[in-house]
């Protein structure tokens, strides 16, 4: 996947710096949309919720295929916490913090919490003196090249797929978001979403028990937290974790430039678009974060010297869990076969 051309195109339609103004027009929310939007992800989500535990009942093999597209449902879901997160979905600000806060119990994402990370990760994103939070942790060959043993093998489980959209998965949407450890001095309001989404949380799954039983709960919800998270993680990681991707340091760092050059345009079928809310356009979305997502296509639509910048293919992304370390010699990312590769020379 190669971005020179398109990089060098859209330098001479007036330089990286100014997309963002370009852009930015294109930030205009329509709460009458949001609001299809919503009702359009959320009502099919329920109705597939309560098919599954009808058909639980009857036979779990019928009941597991409907954890797919309830999957769907619940990362679209996300996409929709996501774009509330920055301001973008519905007109107002207030409005888009308690939609979000509300299907922040839905994701078991803690909405000021993911706001907060989330805010970090825009503002830093290929920036190497600034990772750490909000990202897929990411070493250099340098870095991984001076960690005793034991921390090489604990990334490189990191990094595998089994772990990423396995494990990760639980781990992040069970676990990690319970409690806002490293955000310790991130103020009040945090802690109060985290521990106001737990009981809520708490509160809904100790209904549901109540309804349809703690097993019948627990067939029907893990399998699509599983499925929803690891596609989530999935969309993430492929976002930024691909060769020609972007990493400087603090003094040559740019906005503009990490957001067009550091963020794929991830080139996905109709129906998978739909249901990740149109996150694969994601250098334009980058460059413009108050883009409600229901109008990125029109951006990209009118601006077409974008379309292929940054273009991944899903076989493409495939090829990206093969990536694993931040070269600064060749300027790009490498797997770990490449550094074997490497060290007879290096040696």
């Amino acid at each position: 996947m190669s971005h020179k051309g398109s990089i060098e195109n859209e330098l001479e339609l007036g330089g990286t710096r100014r997309w963002p103004e370009v852009l930015a027009h294109y930030g205009v929310a329509s709460s009458r949309r949001a609001v299809v939007e919503l009702s359009l992800t959320l009502v099919p989500f329920v109705a597939l919720w309560a098919l599954m535990v009808w058909c639980f009942g009857r036979g779990y093999w019928p009941c597991l295929a409907l954890a797919l597209p309830a999957a769907g449902f619940q990362v679209r879901l996300f996409m929709i916490q996501h774009d509330c997160g920055h301001g973008s979905f519905f007109a107002r600000r207030t409005t888009n913090d308690r939609v979000g806060r509300i299907l922040g119990v839905l994701t078991l994402t803690p909405y000021a919490y993911w706001r907060r990370t989330h805010a970090v990760h825009h503002a830093t994103t290929g920036n190497l003196d600034r990772r750490g939070m909000g990202d897929v942790p990411l070493l250099t060959v340098a870095e991984y090249r001076a960690l005793p043993l034991r921390r090489r093998v604990a990334y490189r489980l990191s990094r595998n797929p089994l772990v990423l959209l396995g494990v990760a998965p639980l781990y992040l949407f069970v676990l990690k978001y319970r409690l806002p450890v490293g955000l310790m001095r991130g103020g009040r309001d945090v802690w109060i979403s985290v521990m106001a989404t737990n009981l809520v949380i708490a509160g809904v799954v100790t209904g549901l028990c109540v309804l349809v039983g703690i097993r019948g709960f627990l067939f029907v919800q893990l399998p699509i937290t599983l499925l929803a998270g690891s596609a989530g993680i999935w969309l993430f990681y492929v976002q930024h974790q691909f060769e020609e991707t972007y990493w400087v340091r603090q003094e040559g760092w740019s906005f503009a430039t990490a957001a067009l050059r550091g963020a794929t345009h991830y080139e996905l079928p109709g129906l998978l678009r739909w249901f990740t809310a149109n996150i694969g356009i994601h250098h334009v979305h980058h460059l413009a974060s108050r883009i409600p997502s229901y109008r990125l296509n029109e951006a990209l639509a009118d601006h077409p010297e974008l379309r292929n910048v940054g273009r991944l293919t899903i076989r493409q992304s495939v090829e990206c869990f093969g990536l694993a370390l931040w070269d600064d010699e060749s300027r790009r990312l490498v797997g770990f076969r490449d550094l074997r590769a490497r060290a007879p020379r290096i040696a």
